[in-house]
């Protein structure tokens, strides 16, 4: 099912959006019904993690110092 809502958007996004479904030959409201369920997914998925991250917290769950050291090292010496 799907259901209808307005969106307000300047007249500089508007040129854009329209460019690029006229670029991509999607439709406006596909594109932004795209965009929209892309951005809920990914912040989603992140507000997920961080969830979980806190509750490891606060179950006492850290990395250890060696394994912080480790991962540390790891990147150092990519950048070398």
């Amino acid at each position: 099912m799907t259901a209808a809502f307005t969106i307000r958007l300047d007249d500089e996004m508007l040129a854009k959006l329209d460019a690029l479904a006229a670029d991509t030959d999607r439709s406006r409201n596909w594109i932004a019904a795209k965009a929209i369920q892309d951005y809920v997914e990914l912040n989603a998925w992140q507000i997920q993690r961080i969830k979980e991250g806190i509750a490891e917290a606060d179950r006492g769950e850290f990395a250890t110092d060696e394994e912080v050291a480790a991962v540390f090292n790891k990147y150092k010496a990519m950048a070398e």
